[in-house]
């Protein structure tokens, strides 16, 4: 597959992002190693990580895919030049106390959350460096509405900006990101690093998928002319658009295997929402009426878009991952998209 810009950036990436989140919760060390090894001997050397990470966050998993990854490049020397690395520091708390107290992003909370980062990595440098999520309050994790009475930002973007700054020229980082951010967040950060000579924002890490879309409601227009590329995360919407569940009931899922049936957290967020199953059945059956798998459609609708600069794909084994990048180059008829079209018209962005 070829490469891909990130932005304006130069930062050269894979089309296709393994995401890692799942490395120390579901999936184990030995095993995580196997997909990690896999995942850049089939060309997918961009990598996706977090501090906050293993998910659903809790105290005891805080941190331990990074040590995963960093355990990887340990026991493979010579790999890590091979990789273009990303992680995030962890936005104001949201209930994650053993991540930090209070309710801000100092400049002091980014430098010990990054510094942290590069020894559990066993790195001396992360390639892309985001924040998790904004340190003002924003509708984010399936939340639909700003609230202005909620605001209680404490650092300033300038001030995020201009610390992350320090981490380029530390030679600790080399790019910056966002995520789960809005079009005047992006703007922002954007503008701030253009007037003051600080670092321009390569990505955001947003979701994107079948069952939300609503990145194509300004957030498209805005990082296009900004030059700023999307990572489009939960492209199989926790696996609802894998077709796995479509036989069981019309709440959440039952499966052993399912993140959504599993964590309680998952199903509190948008995806566990009643109308979004039935949703993603629309979108499956529409698949097998064409001739294809559900992820197989719901991936391609990411692969070929061209707001998409990279998709990110969690996998739990060897056997998802080598699925997934066999659906890369699969295109989708007018047709199809036309219909993919109609269902979004009707149901909107039941995920969002």
């Amino acid at each position: 597959m070829q490469h891909v810009e990130l932005g304006r950036s130069g930062l050269k990436v894979s089309p296709i992002c393994l995401g890692t989140m799942t490395f120390g919760e579901q999936v184990n060390e030995v095993d995580a190693h196997r997909i990690l090894s896999r995942a850049l001997e089939r060309g997918v050397y961009f990598w996706d990580t977090a501090e906050m990470y293993a998910v659903p966050a809790r105290e005891a998993t805080y941190g331990a895919t990074e040590t995963i990854l960093g355990n990887w490049f340990k026991a493979n020397p010579g790999q890590r030049d091979k990789v273009v690395l990303a992680s995030k520091v962890a936005g104001p708390s949201r209930g994650m106390p053993w991540i930090r107290e209070g309710t801000g992003l100092s400049s002091a909370d980014i430098v010990a959350s990054c510094e942290g980062s590069l020894r559990r990595l066993q790195t001396d440098v992360i390639d892309l460096y985001q924040i998790h999520w904004p340190e003002r309050h924003v509708p984010a994790f399936g939340a639909l509405y700003y609230e202005p009475a909620k605001d209680n930002s404490a650092t300033p973007i300038r001030e995020q900006l201009e610390t992350l700054a320090k981490l380029v020229q530390q030679g600790k980082i080399r790019h910056v990101g966002l995520s789960n951010e809005t079009p005047y967040g992006v703007h922002e950060f954007v503008r701030l690093a253009e007037e003051y000579g600080l670092p321009r924002v390569a990505s955001v890490q947003n979701p994107y998928s079948l069952l939300n879309r609503s990145w194509e409601n300004g957030m498209d227009e805005s990082c296009h002319r900004l030059g700023v590329g999307l990572l489009a995360y939960s492209p199989l919407g926790v696996g609802l658009l894998s077709g796995k569940y479509d036989a069981m009931g019309t709440q959440a899922p039952d499966s052993p295997q399912g993140r959504i049936a599993k964590y309680e957290s998952v199903r509190k967020q948008r995806w566990g929402r009643p109308e979004v199953l039935p949703v993603a059945r629309l979108y499956n059956a529409l698949a097998r009426q064409h001739g294809l798998m559900p992820s197989q459609m719901a991936l391609a609708f990411c692969y070929t878009k061209w707001q998409v600069a990279s998709t990110i794909i969690g996998v739990t084994s060897l056997a998802q991952l080598d699925e997934d990048l066999a659906i890369w180059g699969t295109q989708l008829s007018a047709e199809l998209l036309a219909q993919i079209d109609a269902i979004r018209w009707q149901h909107r962005d039941p995920a969002q």
